[in-house]
This record gives C-alpha cells, sequence and structure tokens, in this order.
C-alpha cells in the first residue's frame, strides 16, 4: 500500500514537472516570438517601404542608348534599390494581358511610352523624400513624366507608425503577463510541497539547504523550458525565411542568437527568483498556517 501511494506520490510530482515546463516553454516562445517581432519591426518596415515606388515614363524622341545610361546612373544613385527598364512593347504585352485585349490591333499603334520601374530605399519612402527626387529627375530632358503613388506612401507611413505603438504597448503588456504566469507556475510547483519544507524545517535543516535543491530544480526547468522555446523558435524563423528571406537572412544570425541567449537568460532568471522567493515565503511559515 505504502509502495503504491509512493508510486502515485512520484507520478504526482513528475506530471507537475512536465507541466511546470511546457508552461514556461511556452511562455518563454511567446516572449520569444514579441522579441523577434521587435527586433525585425525595423527591417519589417523597410520591407515595406522599399517595395514602394515610382514609374519614369520617357519622351518618345529619347535615344534607347540615352535611356540605358540614365538607368545606370539611377542605380548608383544613393535613394535606388532597384531599376527595372520597361520598352513600349513590354508595356504593350502587360496591359494586354490585364485588359484581355489585343489593343495595339485596335489601335493601329502602340500609344504607351519607355518606362523604368524605381524601386527606392526606405530611408526616402517618405512624401517630401519622393517629391524632392521627383524634382531633381524631371530637370532630365528626356522624362515625360514621373508617377509616384503619393496617397499609397501617406497611407503606409501611417500605418507603420500606428504599428508600431501597439506593438510596443502590446509587447509591454503581455510581457508582465508572461512573466506572472510563470511566476505563479512555480509559486504552485513549490506550494504542493510546503509540507516537505516544513518537515525538513523541523528537522534542523538550515534555510540555504532546504532553498538549494528548490532552486536547482527551478532554474533546470527554467532552462529547459528556454531550449524547449528556442527550438520552436528557431522552426518559426526557418518558416519565415523560406517566405521573406529578405528579412531573415543570414546576415542577421547575430541578431537570432541574441535573442536565443535572452531567452535562455530569461528562462535561467525568472526560474531562480520566483522559486527562491516562493521558498523563502514557505519557510516563514508555522506549520498551522500551511493549511491556509
Amino acid at each position: 500500500m505504502a509502495a503504491a501511494e509512493e508510486k502515485a506520490h512520484k507520478r504526482q510530482i513528475w506530471r507537475s514537472n512536465i507541466t511546470a515546463m511546457v508552461s514556461i516553454s511556452l511562455v518563454l516562445f511567446m516572449l520569444g516570438l514579441l522579441g523577434l517581432v521587435l527586433l525585425y519591426a525595423n527591417a519589417l518596415s523597410s520591407y515595406v517601404k522599399e517595395n514602394i515606388g515610382f514609374t519614369i515614363y520617357m519622351k518618345d524622341e529619347a535615344k534607347e542608348v540615352d535611356i540605358i545610361q540614365f538607368q545606370k546612373f539611377l542605380d548608383t544613385s544613393d535613394f535606388v534599390r532597384s531599376t527595372k527598364y520597361v520598352s513600349k512593347e513590354d508595356a504593350a504585352e502587360y496591359l494586354q494581358e490585364a485588359l484581355g485585349e489585343d489593343f495595339v490591333g485596335f489601335m493601329g499603334y502602340n500609344p504607351l511610352k519607355r518606362s523604368i520601374d524605381v524601386k527606392i530605399r526606405s530611408d526616402y519612402a517618405n512624401e517630401e523624400g519622393i517629391v524632392d527626387i521627383q524634382s531633381d529627375l524631371l530637370k532630365n530632358p528626356m522624362i515625360h513624366e514621373i508617377d509616384y503613388p503619393v496617397d499609397l506612401i501617406r497611407v503606409i507611413n501611417r500605418n507603420v507608425r500606428k504599428a508600431g505603438i501597439v506593438i510596443f504597448i502590446f509587447c509591454g503588456l503581455l510581457s508582465v503577463i508572461a512573466i506572472s504566469l510563470i511566476n505563479n507556475n512555480i509559486r504552485l510547483s513549490v506550494y504542493s510541497k510546503r509540507f516537505l519544507i516544513n518537515s525538513m524545517k523541523l528537522v534542523g535543516a538550515t534555510q540555504g539547504f532546504i532553498r538549494r535543491p528548490f532552486v536547482i530544480e527551478g532554474v533546470l526547468r527554467g532552462l529547459i523550458g528556454a531550449l524547449v522555446a528556442n527550438v520552436l523558435l528557431a522552426g518559426v524563423i526557418y518558416l519565415a525565411n523560406q517566405n521573406v528571406p529578405e528579412l531573415f537572412g543570414l546576415e542577421n544570425i547575430q541578431i537570432v542568437l541574441t535573442l536565443f541567449a535572452v531567452v535562455l537568460t530569461l528562462g535561467f532568471i525568472i526560474s531562480f527568483l520566483s522559486t527562491t522567493f516562493a521558498v523563502r515565503k514557505y519557510l516563514r511559515l508555522n506549520a498551522d498556517e500551511l493549511y491556509y
């Protein structure tokens, strides 16, 4: 009978430890995701902005060789991320696909102009920057006009600012909740062993001697949970890299390693402090107070 009760007690402790580690892993994973969002928020903002661009339409009398030279000049400009030359034939083909009709055959000629599609760097992806760039480029006699989505630029910049504020507030609130969940989980685990703590006090064990195995167990639980969380984060980063390699390239490996180190540190610090304070609480209680 005693052996069966002992086995049941061990199974209960084992299940409690597993539950605690799973809870810590999930909470640290959530914190890691928040850290990932914060670390890559600037890269994400730049990625969105650098998909903004404008189109330069060239005059019909402009020579092809001069247009190619102008494109090379753009490629060396500070504000340009990439350029693409679109001939009259390519423009007609794109428009024909969009309309589903052969408008060139219907009209008898191709009215479209040659153009250069320009993608700009994120630092210049604002209304003032685009206006300045447009003013400088229009001085070139080969340019007929420049078409740029000023309304889209306004909306994107406004939404990026709003998203940054929302993410910052959300990360702060969720971090407090996550740390509280880990702390409560550890406190419940210590609470289930409060009578063991009292028994050790009765046989004369010092507070340091009693606290040590609980702290070691709590720290190990936190570190294992952090390792599991890092594995999950690595999976998320891998999947993200398959879909958005511009954000999660190998050049950002230092950021990823820093994030993993932060998650491990959080797992250690939170587990250590929570376990220490929880054990200290029950070390100060007398036998009668353990039942409340």
